[in-house]
Formats: C-alpha cells, sequence, structure tokens
C-alpha cells in the first residue's frame, strides 16, 4: 500500500516520511479487477497524513496515522444506516447501460435535466427496456456525442488502450494526480484548531454536488471545520443527502440574483477554503473565476474538481463516476475479468471517494502552508485521473474477500436526521490524539442561513 501512497505523498509534498508513519489493519478485498479496497485505504491515509503534518507543524506532537481497509471500503459504498426509514433510489429509472448496434454506452440521468436531455434525442421512455429499444439504434460514439452536445450526460464504453489513444485520454494521464500551486498573498498564520480537533475555526465553503467534493468536506467537518454548503435555489440529490451533509450547515443562494451574490462575495473573503466539483468554465461564467476568486480573498486555499481533466478537448465536459468508469476502460476491464457480456463497474463509486479524500488531503496541505507561509493556492483534481492511478496499480489476484459487515461495525451514537434517526458506521480513520467526529447530523439542503 506504500507504492499507491507515494505518488500522492510526492503531490501533497507530505514531510514525513511514509515508512511507520501509517497503519493499515484487516485483510480482505473486495471483488474486483482492481485495488479498490487498497485505494480506500490509501486515499483515506492521505488525508491522515495531512492532518497529522498539520498537527506536528503548529503543535510539535507527532501522531500516528491508522487505517481500518474494511471499513474504508464500507465508508466507500455508505456510512449510513436508517433506522425504520429508507432514502430514496440513487438512479434515475432510465439511468445505466445500454447496448447500442456496435458497442455500449452508459447513460446519466438522476438530474431531470439530464433525463429531459436523454429523452429529447432518443425519444420519451418510461422504463429501461422502452430506452433500451431506441439505444440499439444508435452506434455508441454517435449517440455519445449527441447528448453530450445537447447538454446532457452520457459515455460510450471504451478499453483503457482506446482511452490512452484518445485525445483527452493523452491530456489527462500527463496530467499530475494532485496538481497544486501556491499564491503570492499574505494571509492569517493564526491556527484555530488544537491538536485535538485540528480544523476547529476552519471555514470551508463547500461548492460541490454528487459524490466526491460532499466526501471531501465531510472529511474537513469530522475535524472540526465549520462547512457551510451552498447550493441553487432547484437543486437536490435525494438519494445522497443524509450521506453526505454530516457535519455541514446547508443554504442556498442564486449567484444570478444581484443580493445572493454580494453574500457569496462575503463568504467567500471570509473563508479559508473553498471547495468546488462545478465543470471547469461554471464559475468562470458566472463571474467568479480563477482571477476574481483571488480578488475576493487573495489567500483563498482553492480546491477544485472536474471529471474529465484541466486540460484537452473534454475538460469542460459534463461527468460523473460512472460516467468516467466507462470513458477509461474500468468497467471493459471489468467485463474482461468477470467474462461478462456487459459493462461491469467497480464495486463502489471509488473514483469519487478516492478524490473526494485526496481533495480533502490537498485542503489540509493547503491550510499548513498557509500557516507556515502566509500564502493561499489551489490545487486541481480529477475522476479521470484518479481512474489512471488506479488503472496504474494492475489488476488484483483473488484474495481473501471482505468480512461481512456486522452490528459491531457500527458507532453507539443515535443520528437524529430529518427523514429519521440513524446509525453510522464507525470511522475508518484514525488519527491518534484526534479524533473523526461530526458535531451535527445530516441536514436537508437549504435548512441553514447563508452566514459564517
Amino acid at each position: 500500500m506504500l507504492n499507491m501512497l507515494s505518488a500522492i505523498a510526492h503531490d501533497l509534498d507530505l514531510p514525513r516520511p511514509l515508512d511507520g508513519a501509517v497503519r493499515f489493519s484487516t485483510p480482505g478485498n473486495l471483488p474486483s479487477a482492481f485495488a479498490v479496497t487498497e485505494m480506500a485505504g490509501v486515499s483515506i491515509a492521505a488525508a491522515g497524513l495531512a492532518v497529522a503534518a498539520l498537527i506536528e507543524q503548529q503543535a510539535g506532537e507527532c501522531h500516528r496515522v491508522q487505517v481500518d481497509r474494511r471499513l474504508a471500503a464500507l465508508w466507500f459504498a455508505s456510512s449510513l444506516r436508517p433506522q425504520g426509514w429508507e432514502p430514496p433510489p440513487l438512479w434515475d429509472a432510465i439511468a445505466g447501460d445500454y447496448q447500442t448496434r456496435d458497442g455500449w454506452i452508459r447513460l446519466h440521468t438522476n438530474a431531470p435535466h439530464h433525463r429531459l436531455i436523454a429523452e429529447a434525442v432518443l425519444g420519451p421512455a418510461t422504463d429501461r427496456e422502452a430506452m433500451a429499444r431506441q439505444v440499439i439504434a444508435w452506434s455508441a460514439g454517435e449517440l455519445e456525442q449527441a447528448i453530450v452536445e445537447s447538454g446532457g450526460c452520457a459515455a460510450q464504453m471504451r478499453s483503457w488502450q482506446q482511452w490512452s489513444d484518445h485525445p483527452q485520454g493523452r491530456a489527462v494521464n500527463a496530467e499530475p494526480l494532485i496538481r497544486r500551486q501556491p499564491f503570492d498573498a499574505d494571509g492569517s498564520r493564526n491556527w484555530s484548531g488544537t491538536p485535538e480537533r485540528p480544523l476547529a475555526g476552519v471555514r470551508v465553503l463547500d461548492l460541490t454536488r454528487i459524490l466526491a467534493g460532499p466526501i471531501a468536506t465531510r472529511l474537513l467537518a469530522g475535524f472540526g471545520a465549520d462547512v457551510l454548503r451552498i447550493d441553487p435555489p432547484d437543486w437536490d440529490e435525494p438519494g445522497v443527502v443524509a450521506e453526505v451533509t454530516l457535519g455541514k450547515r446547508c443554504a442556498r443562494l442564486d449567484l444570478r440574483e444581484f443580493d445572493d451574490r454580494k453574500i457569496f462575495e462575503r463568504l467567500l473573503a471570509q473563508a479559508d477554503i473553498l471547495v468546488h466539483g462545478y465543470r471547469a468554465d461554471a464559475l468562470e461564467r458566472l463571474g467568479y473565476g480563477d482571477a476574481q476568486r483571488r480578488v475576493l480573498n487573495p489567500a483563498l486555499v482553492d480546491i477544485s474538481l472536474n471529471a474529465y481533466g484541466w486540460s484537452g478537448p473534454w475538460q469542460v465536459r459534463r461527468g460523473f463516476d460512472s460516467l468516467v468508469q466507462m470513458s477509461t476502460g474500468i468497467a471493459h476491464a471489468g467485463m474482461r475479468w468477470q467474462q461478462a457480456s456487459r459493462p461491469v463497474p467497480l464495486p463502489v463509486q471509488a473514483l469519487d471517494h478516492a478524490t473526494g479524500y485526496l481533495m480533502a488531503a490537498a485542503a489540509i496541505r493547503g491550510l499548513a502552508e498557509r500557516l507556515a507561509t502566509g500564502q493561499g493556492g489551489m490545487a486541481r483534481l480529477s475522476l479521470a485521473r484518479t481512474a489512471k492511478w488506479l488503472e496504474e496499480q494492475g489488476t488484483m489476484p483473488d484474495d481473501l474477500p471482505l468480512a461481512a459487515e456486522t452490528a459491531a461495525d457500527l458507532g453507539l451514537r443515535r443520528e437524529q436526521t430529518p427523514w429519521g434517526p440513524a446509525l453510522r458506521l464507525k470511522a475508518p480513520l484514525q488519527v491518534v490524539g484526534a479524533a473523526l467526529h461530526w458535531e451535527l447530523g445530516a441536514s436537508e439542503l437549504g435548512s441553514a442561513e447563508a452566514c459564517w
């Protein structure tokens, strides 16, 4: 697992040697062609190492990092265990993989407007069977292009070699896993945290959606950060809200409205960390591009994510974990591994989760560097570059499967959510002396005021 950590340590400039700094426990692997369980443990460990480095820098205390691989893999699926209620389905009725006349394509229709676009291109469909009859008449490439050009979300299944030969694959594969750059600005060097709650008093402005960004800010909240999530008035993600809003306050602003823009600008100016997961040009089109954000907050720690990378012809393409798995050869490799007749994705949305924990690690390292030098900085990550990181580890040999979940894996604290009571899995990460825990339960989007 230390080999997987080496790329992260390089990109984050972690000051401590990896050997002996982190301990992994619990054998076994999720069933996959790839090292998904290793990825889960390593990405969470990276966030833990960043926390430990911050504490050592500010308090002179050396804290050991411990990761339970099995719990890490379980968290990559879901941490929430509702008690007496069920969250809405994760997937829209027609989202999924479809056979075309020359291959496979995945339609992502969870957002209502994305479903409308798919049906505008293909024709109305009430269920997957009806949609399948319409998709089969298309070639995968033509249908992908038609939906994407109409503003929708789709991905043709490609092999890793086809992706590596594609212009976008060549571009994103040449990018670093975590691209970081300091800002020349004079920011606060006062640490507001403690060794027990290292991110206490740190203001995190969260402009993220399903799924990687919210996972990043959930971890920051777990170490004490004040996380304020902002959504537009009409946005919802009912299948995952209870999972990803743990520890956060959630407000709404319409950045097309003058008054809401002024509120947002005040929030941004007072933030320590901004985490955003919109497409690469989205904030630019709203008037809050890189340069404008630096004017509002020169010492900001600015962490951003997109699906397909920060260079190449697809850098502003809409994308989600399941689509990137299709594009980058992961689903194709899974199909070959299982000798199946259809795409086989990873057993969990591992690109989202791993990228989320890497984003959290980058945010914490950015904060540590601002405390040391006064300089803010930026970090950029993408699901497609995380896919390359996973692909580089090769396929997994058959190994001991992960043990099934038991009641002993659940925490004792009962979480009261707006939808009903729930339990959470025990945290997979321990930075000894700095417990990962959340003071706020999950909350509904738009349930709080847009203020610090």
